[in-house]
């Protein structure tokens, strides 16, 4: 799909849309618990069906409702009938892959995992690694998809290495709870995306699962159980605005505003809240409200910025220091290697298209903003971030923008585009009729 953005003032307010950090957790922890669970503020980007599509697979009984999906369940591996071939579909969803490989562990017939695009390239050697100390019998087509995986998880304390994803270790932790872990130390190695592992065990703690004891990041400790009873009551999961998705609309705002965002909340232990320092660090006005935030344009200043635990910031942060002057630098460059595309080279070649200089030496990004972008073609590489930055660049350049692969959005937030319309930006868009069809 290919559209096409012009110079935009834009006025107006947006509701957050629902994150898929905290709906494929809340997904998998549905699974997991025997009974009922009603997820609201449901999302259903890509990402989220995909999931959806997993559980199913897995035995979940779901019904999808308008913002609301209710969800029943045996428990897994309870709910699963003996002798069917199991393959789960994780499309291009990274989180899904890493996330249901570990519970996929618990059942002790074959399960295949695969996916495609980028996540086929995406190494997993890192998975096969950690559930193979577990006695899991694990088959990769030489470290990539697609990968079958045959339990049951033997629970034992284990080193896992953090530095790839933290997504794997989520999988983990909700794995062995399920497993009944009692006396259990999961050691990591180097954890990046810490605020993510916080967002799981939220999630674990709402969901009444066993859950362990956090030492510093470094040790993950499951004591013995107090009781052995298991609760089988409803569970009412409201899913979080998503933190990332607004990111976008808040460097947005800063650039071609002013922008009223509902629906966050800034206690969330989403990384992506820090794109709210980054912000302030580039002179943004913007003002805390008790329901809301705003941000209006002001004078751009060049900032200094850590994305290591937070690498989805780079796309919007590209695109706010392009309009900043002065040299930018945003450090954890080597985060972004194996997302989507591989974002740090991909942010800098297209962004050289709109007359933008980026430079990548070691683990830095450094942005030479000079106020100015230039309208281009550009390509998403089938990356949603870089779908969202180039829309968001586009409010200001010198003339219109044209964004090819623009479906990339759909993989976390398909409403993107529509926000931005309904705020004021000239998008051309083709008339496609939203699904919310959800693959088996």
């Amino acid at each position: 799909m290919k559209i096409s953005i012009e110079p935009s003032v834009i006025k107006g307010s947006v509701q957050a849309p629902p994150s898929k950090s905290s709906m494929q957790r809340a997904l998998a922890a549905a699974l997991l618990h025997k009974g009922k669970t009603v997820i609201q503020n449901a999302g259903l980007s890509d990402d989220d069906k995909a999931a959806i599509a997993i559980i199913k697979k897995l035995g979940a009984e779901i019904q999808i409702h308008k913002n609301e999906i209710e969800i029943q369940s045996e428990g897994f591996p309870q709910g699963v009938l003996s002798g069917q071939k199991i393959k789960l579909h994780c499309d291009e969803s990274g989180l899904s892959l890493r996330l249901f490989a570990a519970i996929a562990a618990l059942h002790h017939e074959e399960i295949i995992l695969d996916g495609e695009g980028s996540l086929q390239k995406r190494p997993i050697q890192f998975i096969k690694d950690a559930l193979t100390i577990l006695g899991v019998n694990v088959i990769t087509n030489q470290g990539h998809l697609p990968m079958t995986i045959q339990g049951p998880l033997n629970v034992q304390s284990l080193e896992v290495d953090g530095a790839v994803s933290s997504q794997f270790l989520s999988g983990l932790l909700m794995a062995v709870s399920a497993a009944g872990a009692e006396d259990v130390a999961i050691h990591v190695k180097d954890l990046k995306s810490k605020p993510y592992i916080d967002l799981t065990l939220a999630v674990m703690k709402h969901f009444c699962m066993p859950v362990p004891e956090n030492k510093n990041y470094e040790t993950f400790v499951f004591k013995k159980m107090v009781t052995q009873t298991s609760d089988t009551k409803a569970v009412h999961y409201t899913v979080e605005g998503d933190w990332s998705g607004c990111a976008f609309l808040l460097v947005a705002g800063a650039i071609a505003g002013p922008v009223t965002i509902h629906g966050l909340d800034l206690t969330s232990t989403q990384a992506d809240k820090k794109i709210m320092d980054a912000l302030m660090e580039a002179n943004a006005a913007i003002a805390v409200e008790a329901k809301c935030i705003k941000i209006h344009p002001s004078d751009l200043k060049a900032f200094e910025f850590d994305a290591t635990d937070c690498p989805d910031l780079f796309p919007p942060l590209v695109a706010l220091a392009a309009y900043a002057q002065g040299e930018s630098t945003i450090k954890g460059v080597n985060r972004l290697k194996h997302k989507e595309s591989n974002r740090g080279k991909t942010l800098q070649q297209e962004f050289t298209k709109m007359g933008v200089k980026i430079s990548l030496q070691d683990d830095e990004m450094k942005i030479y903003g000079t106020g100015l972008v230039q309208g281009a073609v550009i390509d998403s590489h089938n990356d949603h971030r870089i779908a969202m930055a180039a829309a968001v660049a586009a409010l200001k350049a010198n003339t219109s923008m044209t964004i090819l692969n623009a479906e990339a959005v759909n993989k976390s937030y398909p409403g993107f585009y529509y926000d931005l319309k309904n705020l004021g930006a000239t998008v051309s868009l083709p008339v496609i009729p939203f699904s919310d069809e959800v693959k088996n």
